[in-house]
């Protein structure tokens, strides 16, 4: 069974700068394909970034410059680094494993972008 657990969201004033990690235990995490997304308060969750095995990237229009999605396969583990964070970044923040069809969640990480 795959589980996801995210860390590193927080409290960071606007211009700053965070770092999320996203760990997997069990499945092979090597041929995931892996995605961050962010649920703001009363909209929809939406995809921020994704990583592929081969490590190819895309990236919402919104975060596009300020984001950077990467993955480190010997510490089954994929990041977020946050640049430049604005007000409207706030959001619980998911990763997400996909693969054959199949996929799991993590439980999110709360980012608060405010002075």
């Amino acid at each position: 069974q795959v589980q996801l657990v995210e860390s590193g969201g927080g409290l960071v004033q606007p211009g700053g700068s965070l770092r999320l990690s996203c760990a997997s235990t069990g499945g092979i995490f090597s041929i995931y394909v892996m995605g961050w997304y962010r649920q703001a308060p009363g909209k929809q969750r939406e995809l921020v970034a994704v990583i592929t095995s081969t490590g190819t990237t895309n990236y919402a229009d919104s975060v596009k410059g300020r984001f950077t999605i990467s993955r480190d396969n010997a510490k089954n583990t994929v990041y977020l680094q946050m640049n430049s964070l604005k007000p409207e970044d706030t959001a619980v923040y998911y990763c997400k494993a996909a693969w054959g069809g199949l996929d799991a969640w993590g439980q999110g990480t709360l980012v608060t972008v405010s002075s």
